[in-house]
């Protein structure tokens, strides 16, 4: 069965490009334009393998949302990447804190966002 990723995102293009390349690879892709969105959707029953998150997005940003995600049953250990724009080291600790898996600078290439992938997600 194909692993379900949330990828979240308030751009619209980020959205569709990076959901193709999932879709492309094998992958079942859900999207939310925001945390609050993403955050919803996991409590209403959105079961996510994985979660691909912006940092920068209005009403909840990616740092809320790990920090919430991590508050849910199930999901303690489930792999969440951010995928923004942000490199500075201090933003990448602070994720890393609230329990994010991994840091991407955008833009990352489709080969190298699977890549990735397949190091964080077991079974992928």
């Amino acid at each position: 069965m194909a692993k379900t990723i949330l990828v979240v995102d308030d751009s619209a293009t980020m959205l569709m490009s990076v959901k193709t390349t999932l879709e492309m690879n094998g992958f079942k892709a859900e999207t939310a334009a925001d945390g609050l969105q993403a955050l919803t959707r996991l409590k209403g029953g959105l079961k996510a393998d994985l979660i691909i998150t912006d940092v920068n997005m209005p009403n909840m940003n990616g740092m809320d949302l790990i920090k919430n995600v991590r508050t849910l049953p199930g999901y303690r250990f489930t792999p969440i990447l951010t995928l923004t724009t942000e490199s500075q080291a201090t933003k990448r600790d602070e994720a890393k804190k609230l329990g994010a898996t991994g840091w991407l600078v955008k833009p990352v290439s489709g080969a190298d966002l699977i890549k990735v992938i397949k190091q964080v997600l077991p079974g992928a």
